[in-house]
């Protein structure tokens, strides 16, 4: 971690990338891990509210909605969030959004998914209330190292007291790839979440993918944890 602990990347990175098409962090499948790990998430509750921070266009937004359950993401890109619906084939209205200048909320037709185009660090619980369920496959990898407390803290402070928050980290040799991804190591997580909430390791994976290569990486390790807000 020490070798990426100041990096630190532009919001207008991100944007570019995503004008520019350089999306190989989007998935174009239901991640595994959320599909394995749903009913421990869910635990008989029905119509869950999901929040997604840096949500992009994840598919697995609307694969949750069918489900019945709702939808909150929070994404800088406009464009991510309309290639989503376009691609989706979902209907969708686009509104300001009164308490955060400058942002847009992009909502389906039924209502079930509601996507915030902003800085992620002006989105609250003041914006769209608590939540049952956090999905984060690709956010805490993906901000700047030096802003994960920061992070750390707006999302407990959007978990309701029987939220679910299933995190996705990516350990591997940071000495070799600057990031981001950022490496998220199981002592890192503790470090910046361990003060409001109870952390278990469910799973790992050792994930092989061509872009790795362009890194200097052969492989990474993916791990799933599930947080829990101690008891009050």
């Amino acid at each position: 971690m020490a070798a990426q602990a100041n990096r630190v990347l532009p919001l207008s990175e991100w944007e570019d990338r995503w004008k520019e098409g350089k999306t190989t962090f989007h998935r174009p499948d239901v991640h595994n891990f959320l599909e394995k790990n749903l009913n421990k998430v869910i635990c008989g509750r029905k119509e869950v509210r999901f929040f997604f921070p840096l949500c992009g266009k994840a598919v697995d937004m609307k694969w949750l909605a069918d489900m019945g359950h709702t939808v909150v993401g929070v994404e800088l890109s406009e464009k991510g969030i309309k290639q989503f619906f376009e691609e989706q084939n979902l209907a969708f209205n686009e509104e300001p959004v009164p308490d955060i200048p400058g942002a847009k909320v992009f909502k389906s037709e039924d209502g079930k998914i509601s996507l915030y185009q902003c800085d992620l660090y002006r989105f609250s619980s003041a914006t769209a209330g608590k939540f049952g369920a956090i999905w984060d496959r690709g956010a805490l990898v993906a901000i700047n190292p030096c802003d994960r407390q920061k992070y750390a803290t707006l999302l407990m402070s959007l978990m309701n007291n029987d939220c679910k928050y299933l995190l996705v980290a990516m350990e591997y040799d940071p000495e070799v790839h600057k990031g981001p991804p950022f490496c998220v190591t199981e002592e890192d997580v503790k470090n910046v979440f361990g003060g409001g909430c109870d952390t278990e390791l469910l799973e790992c994976d050792t994930v092989f993918q061509e872009n790795f290569k362009k890194w200097g990486l052969d492989s990474m390790t993916e791990k799933l944890y599930c947080l829990t807000l101690k008891a009050q």
